[in-house]
């Protein structure tokens, strides 16, 4: 197996006009996006991903915080992108960090928008029973151990916060009113072997975006961390064609200098 070296460090990568900011998923680290940001480097973008708060340091930190301040660092982020001399810029997101994604696109001026397996329902029903068993049980043993291949580039902690599942939950929720909202060009990615979220969740999140240009890509080989899983290189390759098809569509259809809508 190639070594690999894992950071839970955000990263940032100057390069060209076109600027990606990409967000990690739940109790993740922008590790799991690393191989992701070091592609579009290499293909001449500007990638930035940011450390969510909590995250990257211990189940502890994590459950002193929730989906505000989750919220606010995907905010400051997306300013920190504004500052760049960027001509386009798109978000995109794994699992929660598309909930966040598809969020941002709502509210704030981007180009477009690639959720990668962004959860609307749970496989694990006891999920929504967070709110209730959080004063009893305060962390959840890690019990999905993946491939040795995928583990290598990950940071994961050993314990799950339960206060920060009904977090989670709350903001699908919130995530779900915004989607009419959404009206950049979206690509959703979905893992056909996904084993943390219901794959319906791909087909709601398509069928409730306010997009006129929006489409569903499969990865019938991929799990749950789409990233850095078989099809990778593939997923890479068709965001990026995603990416040049709307800035290859005519000059910005937003000015990057405001930054509210």
């Amino acid at each position: 197996m190639k070594t690999v070296v894992r950071s839970p460090e955000p990263f940032f990568y100057p390069e060209g006009k076109t600027g990606i900011l990409l967000i990690h998923g739940f109790s993740g680290t922008p590790s799991e996006l690393r191989p992701m940001g070091e592609y579009f480097k290499s293909r001449g973008f500007t990638v930035y991903a940011p450390l969510l708060p909590g995250h990257g340091t211990s189940p502890e930190d994590m459950e002193k915080t929730g989906w505000k301040d989750w919220w606010q660092a995907v905010l400051d982020a997306h300013d920190r992108m504004m500052r760049e001399d960027l001509d386009h810029l798109f978000v995109a997101g794994l699992s929660m960090g598309g909930v966040l994604s598809l969020m941002l696109a709502a509210e704030r001026p981007v180009h477009g928008v690639i959720s990668m397996c962004a959860p609307v329902w749970i496989r694990d029903r006891r999920a929504f029973l967070a709110d209730l068993v959080k004063y009893v049980y305060r962390f959840k043993p890690r019990s999905v151990h993946r491939d040795p291949e995928i583990e290598a580039h990950l940071v994961p902690y050993d314990r799950t916060p339960v206060k920060c599942v009904g977090e989670l939950l709350r903001l699908i929720r919130r995530m779900k009113k915004k989607l009419p909202e959404v009206k950049v060009p979206a690509l959703v990615v979905q893992a056909a072997r996904d084993e943390l979220i219901l794959e319906k969740s791909a087909h709601y999140i398509l069928d409730h975006l306010g997009s006129s240009e929006k489409r569903l890509k499969w990865y019938e080989k991929s799990t749950h961390i789409i990233t850095v899983d078989k099809e990778r290189m593939k997923l890479f390759r068709d965001v990026e064609a995603f990416v040049r098809t709307v800035t290859g569509s005519g000059e910005p259809r937003i000015g990057l200098n405001v930054k509210e809508r």
